[in-house]
């Protein structure tokens, strides 16, 4: 007889996907991503919680250059002159996000999961990650680049999936001024 396990997943990542989508139920906000070297995991974390879809929107998986323009419109200029693996491009994926989805937090992964395609430059376990929200400041530009060094490509994987799903939680919105009136 087969055992069924209710998720497919490693339990640190459902636990973090799972926190992720009742932190933004709470607020009522909706999130979507755009992956590239997680390949769509960071989307299969968010879908193994039960009603997810009433806070995840969508999942872009665009793992190719051609992808990324022709789905999120990252610009080939931005692509040729920084990479795939930069920051200009994460926070080009994420933008696209926001323009193709109706959602309030978008975040997106770019990086080199190995075993080949590190550089000198950019080693294998080099991933860049970027959180566009809707409404923001255009000045907000929210991206990282981290170094996992080569924890082999599974590793990799799932680091980068842990910090996108840290992204996708609700950004604490500064408190309004308070304004005094003199009497």
């Amino acid at each position: 007889m087969t055992e069924f396990s209710e998720f497919t997943l490693p339990p640190v990542l459902v636990d973090a996907a799972r926190r992720v989508i009742e932190s933004n139920r709470a607020l009522g906000k909706k999130i979507a991503v755009a992956e590239s070297c997680t390949g769509g995991l960071v989307s299969a974390a968010l879908t193994e919680i039960p009603g997810s879809s009433d806070v995840f929107q969508a999942g872009f998986v665009t793992y190719s250059n051609e992808a990324k323009i022709g789905m999120l419109g990252v610009s080939l200029d931005v692509l040729e002159t920084f990479g795939a693996v930069s920051i200009a491009v994460a926070w080009g994926m994420a933008q696209g996000v926001l323009r193709k989805s109706d959602v309030d937090i978008a975040v997106s992964i770019t990086g080199i999961a190995g075993p080949d395609g590190g550089s000198d430059k950019k080693p294998i376990g080099t991933v860049v990650f970027a959180r566009a929200r809707r409404g923001a400041d255009p000045n907000e530009i929210v991206a990282d680049m981290k170094e996992f060094g080569n924890l082999g490509r599974g590793g990799v994987r799932l680091q980068a999936a842990l910090c996108a799903l840290e992204l996708l939680m609700p950004v604490a919105e500064a408190p309004a001024a308070i304004v005094e009136e003199s009497p």
